[in-house]
């Protein structure tokens, strides 16, 4: 278990969520905050989707990329920003279904290097179908402060 440094981490990754207007684009919310691990939701809507019907590939891995690294993020110092440094990503199904579920969580906390996984699951009669899973390394930025929008 990964223990928050900031008390207040729940708020400031929840404002830090709202600011990226890339998850409000393709309509995704922040579902669960915890230390060490968050979820984003993505109702199907067709603007997100590719030529078959499914989510997109590229819709998939941004909220995977954005549920690990904000996972990351609720570690982090009130002061530290995170930045993407690599992911891999293996897409194992298609992202079908009403509802995709990316469940980021911290495998390693460094200082400067976070290593994070996520998975991301297609939810349809409430069944949960592993789609995606991806490992990430996140960059720690001491004393960033995010762009004014």
């Amino acid at each position: 278990m990964h223990k928050a440094q900031d008390p207040l981490f729940a708020e400031r990754v929840r404002a830090s969520f709202a600011r990226q207007q890339a998850m409000n684009l393709i309509g995704a919310r922040m579902a669960v905050v915890e230390a060490g691990y968050t979820e984003i939701h993505l109702p199907y809507k067709p603007e997100v989707t590719q030529q078959h019907g499914y989510i997109h590939g590229g819709i998939v891995g941004m909220i995977a990329d954005s549920a690990a690294g904000y996972a990351a993020n609720t570690l982090t110092a009130a002061d530290t920003e995170v930045l993407t440094v690599e992911y891999k990503l293996n897409l194992l199904a298609p992202a079908e279904g009403p509802l995709l579920i990316a469940e980021g969580s911290v495998v390693r906390y460094g200082r400067t290097l976070i290593v994070t996984r996520a998975e991301v699951f297609a939810v349809s009669h409430g069944r949960k179908n592993l789609c995606a899973l991806m490992q990430q390394t996140i960059m720690a930025v001491y004393g960033k402060h995010p762009a004014k929008t």
